[in-house]
């Protein structure tokens, strides 16, 4: 399956929503898309993943790369619309510590990982 990044900018607002499985085949063209957003200082990058149905190590290794460009530029990421099964994915790792996640709208996912 593939992965899609459809990116929507906004003065200094970046929403982006990524759709499919993130994984080792997959993350590379993802990380490639991610870093062709264009990123000022003060900017507010939005990821919605509410259409991931899957993603393992690299594509958290991914998620973490940009998340680190986008801090080193002054920017900040919000991740939103995660599902049961991803936001485990996050709290296990640690990570839902380090990347803000909005627990708002989070999409029901009954599958443990």
């Amino acid at each position: 399956m593939d992965c899609k990044l459809e990116i929507n900018e906004k003065e200094n607002k970046v929403m982006g929503k990524v759709n499919g499985e993130v994984d080792a085949f997959t993350a590379p063209d993802l990380r490639d898309q991610l870093l062709e957003v264009e990123l000022k200082k003060g900017m507010l990058v939005e990821l919605n993943l509410e259409g991931v149905s899957y993603m393992d190590s690299t594509g958290l290794g991914v998620i973490v790369a940009f998340y680190k460009n986008i801090t080193a530029k002054g920017a900040k990421l919000k991740l939103t619309h995660l599902s049961q099964r991803l936001q485990r994915l996050f709290d296990i790792t640690g990570l839902s510590g380090v990347i803000h996640i909005e627990k708002e709208g989070a999409v029901g996912d009954h599958e443990r990982i």
